[in-house]
């Protein structure tokens, strides 16, 4: 079913929100009201019990999706996924239980660069603005979502509640690049190099974001970085990536917590159970 602004009756978006909703039907129904004033057309369906609203960025086009808690939380605080949205959803799904928005802006192909980082100011202002959602979310990133949150988050430190890296990418160019023993992907260096407007030389000394210039505006700001690793990953190495993210952070006054999976490959990702991760967020501020 589709909502617009030109929707004659937005009774029936809160009939159907109401329908998806876990429970009170208000932060979809209001979800629903917001997206179609702003003159949009957004898809509704059902995602593990919630509304779930998939609609285009303005200005943009990109894809998003928002999924609405059955009541928000006071301050109506969100998490905000990078990449592979629904793959393993445990943390996204308690957090929704407790009155959570969560959301997500597709930036793929561009390998955490300026215009994924532009692309989510868009997003930010949006979700703030128009959708009323609070100032400062949470970042999610497994694998490569990892260039984005924490290139995002350092180019707006004011705007990071904490940040969620699951086996993250921090240095291209160990993945896709395939250096310090990441695994090669020839077809997404080529567009990461694209992405970035780089050669290949250029590529080595490229910033990235385990270096402590991308990391100090958010040890400045007090952002806490939280690492679930699987320490025998063998595509996007731990030592070159999270290991040097973490290390560097902590040497810039840097709060990092890990929990690591020994024998874990980079896959599966997430933490089982959920709760440690989740307590560790919710008792963020």
């Amino acid at each position: 079913m589709t909502l617009s602004a030109k929707s004659p009756n937005l009774a029936l978006a809160a009939a159907v929100a109401s329908a998806l909703s876990c429970s009170a039907p208000n932060a979809a129904a209001d979800l629903a009201a917001d997206l179609a004033g702003a003159g949009l057309e957004a898809k509704v369906s059902e995602w593990h019990g919630f509304a779930r609203h998939d609609f285009r960025l303005p200005g943009d086009g990109a894809s998003c999706t928002v999924v609405v808690p059955g009541e928000a939380a006071e301050g109506r605080p969100w998490i905000w996924r990078a990449r592979f949205f629904g793959h393993q959803p445990a943390l996204d799904i308690a957090l929704l239980e407790r009155g959570w928005h969560l959301c997500y802006c597709d930036v793929a192909n561009l390998y955490g660069a300026p215009r994924a980082v532009g692309r989510w100011d868009r997003f930010h202002a949006f979700a703030t603005g128009p959708l009323g959602l609070g100032g400062r979310p949470v970042l999610e990133g497994m694998s490569r979502g990892g260039l984005i949150i924490f290139n995002w988050a350092s180019a707006n430190p004011g705007k990071v509640r904490a940040i969620y890296g699951d086996n993250p990418v921090c240095d291209f160019r160990t993945w896709p690049g395939g250096g310090s023993g990441g695994k090669r992907s020839e077809g997404d260096w080529a567009r990461c190099l694209d992405a970035y407007g780089l050669g290949e030389d250029a590529a080595g000394t490229a910033r990235q974001p385990c270096d402590p210039a991308t990391l100090e505006p958010l040890a400045k700001a007090g952002v806490p970085v939280f690492l679930v690793l699987g320490e025998a990953d063998e595509v996007v190495p731990v030592a070159a990536n999270a290991d040097a993210l973490a290390g560097a952070y902590r040497g810039l006054g840097g709060d990092v917590r890990e929990w690591r999976k020994p024998g874990l490959g980079h896959h599966p990702h997430g933490l089982d159970p959920v709760g440690p991760l989740l307590e560790a967020i919710l008792a963020t501020e």
